[in-house]
């Protein structure tokens, strides 16, 4: 990222200034700007700019248990609190209160459990150079956030959008023209964010990568896991698990997330809990807004490359996952596999898991928007990581240092390798992302029920008709 000089930049609007830092390449950078505030277990209290506000400094993030891309993305315990519904904001150089330049607000994946908006990975400077305002948001996480059918998380990002509409302007963006966009958990929330009534017309595109569409719960499975989690911490309400300490509550839910769950949904949005309707994908297939959706070709083997359980799988056990997966259709299925994902056992297992995890989901997604005649396109993400002897393939969170352009962003090289490509997939994802926000719509064709055009992002990005369509067919 670009060197920082001594902060030495200011907005003012309105009867408050913000001063932030400035870069040497003339970009700008407002941290740490609370946009709310909350009591715990309690919706967010709006909070506008007023008066001077010192904005050199990231804001806390969430309390959490820091997991693997935690550890890489420069996670530090230190700055974590209760006090941590903050957003960041970067702003290309030249900027002015009168550019009205297209704005990219940034929700964090992280398994609703983990990150915050000014992790390295997420560093907005640029992105922003291509010609638009980014903002990074934090919004409370796991127990903190999503308890029963209290959307508490949702509502924060809602808040912080609010706060985007109102004050955005100042810095050079323009609050007609915001493009939410997510990974993982954040693909998913920004999925959920389309059917909350609570934010329309607060944004106007949406880029969802690797969402975790299985995440999504229903408001009786929110009960039932509420119910666990209280026992856990031996409460009988909500109120009384208020008293504990972070530190107890971060226990229980530590627990909590050990057992057994299809989708690992211990805590994200609850259908018709707070902010949200019950059928979230059906009102997000019924909006008419703009919406980009993709995966990464080997999602899962960020969980699975250096797990000893998982990569000594055998023969046997591919079967057994096939005929768990595609019953009468198990041995189509091995065959189809075998032919389109060479590689052992663990491999192959993995190739299915990321299927049923994020790659088909994001594909009905398209094919219900398809349905509703609402603007959707596709893409397909495969460059592969030569990180580890190629180990990880192109696995989950492979795409968050291209899209943001931060390949030398701590950690990042590590998951990415060091290969000359990389820039090229990181210039062509950044455009195609900013081309969105700008143009409301990306360079590609749209997706559609008969040629199905998904763009492949790799060294060499191009547009392919129904891709792996034999993989695609095991799951209609």
């Amino acid at each position: 990222m670009s060197a920082m000089k001594v902060m030495n930049t200011s907005v003012s609007s309105d009867g408050w200034t913000v001063s932030g830092v400035v870069n040497d390449d003339g970009s700008c950078e407002y941290r740490g700007l609370r946009f709310a505030r909350a009591h715990r277990f309690s919706d967010p209290v709006d909070e506008p700019l007023v008066g001077v506000v010192d904005a050199s400094e990231w804001g806390q993030m969430c309390p959490q248990t820091p997991g693997f891309l935690e550890a890489m993305f420069g996670y530090d315990a230190d700055s974590a609190g209760e006090d941590c519904l903050h957003l960041n904001v970067f702003v290309p150089p030249g900027a002015s209160a009168d550019s009205k330049l297209p704005v990219l607000v940034w929700i964090h994946g992280g398994a609703y459990l983990n990150g915050a908006g000014s992790l390295a990975w997420y560093h907005g400077s640029r992105l922003a150079a291509r010609g638009a305002v980014v903002v990074t948001v934090n919004y409370r996480l796991g127990a903190l956030g999503f308890l029963g059918g209290d959307n508490f998380g949702t509502l924060d990002q809602i808040s912080a959008l609010r706060w985007v509409a109102s004050h955005i302007a100042a810095f050079g963006g323009d609050p007609s023209n915001v493009t939410i966009f997510g990974e993982s958990a954040g693909g998913s929330a920004v999925i959920s964010l389309m059917a909350a009534p609570g934010a329309k017309g607060l944004f106007h595109r949406v880029w969802a990568l690797s969402p975790s569409i299985g995440q999504l719960r229903t408001l009786e499975r929110a009960e039932t896991l509420l119910a666990e989690y209280l026992s856990l911490l031996s409460c009988d309400s909500l109120a009384e698990a208020a008293t504990k300490s972070v530190e107890e509550l971060l226990a229980a839910q530590n627990t909590l997330i050990t057992r057994p769950s299809a989708g690992y949904d211990f805590f994200s949005p609850a259908g018709g809990g707070s902010g949200l309707p019950h059928d979230i994908l059906g009102e997000a297939a019924r909006s008419g807004i703009p919406l980009v959706l993709g995966t990464n070709r080997d999602e899962n083997k960020l969980f699975s490359a250096f797990n000893a359980e998982f990569t000594s799988k055998t023969e046997a056990d591919w079967i057994a996952t096939t005929e768990a997966t595609f019953g009468a259709r198990a041995e189509e299925a091995r065959s189809v596999y075998a032919r389109l994902r060479t590689g052992e056992p663990w491999e192959l297992i993995s190739a299915v898991t990321t299927d049923v995890g994020f790659r088909q989901h994001a594909r009905r997604l398209a094919e219900a928007r398809v349905a509703e005649g609402t603007p959707t396109w596709m893409y397909w993400f495969t460059f592969a990581s030569t990180s580890f002897g190629g180990r990880f393939g192109c696995c989950h969170a492979l795409d968050i240092p291209f899209v943001f352009d931060m390949l030398d962003a701590p950690g990042a090289e590590a998951l990415t390798g060091d290969s000359p490509e990389r820039g090229g997939v990181a210039e062509r994802f950044g455009h195609e992302l900013v081309s969105l926000a700008t143009h409301g719509h990306p360079s590609w064709a749209q997706y559609d029920a008969s040629t199905r055009s998904t763009l492949v992002i790799d060294t060499t990005t191009t547009l392919v008709d129904d891709p792996e369509s034999e993989i695609r067919a095991l799951f209609s």
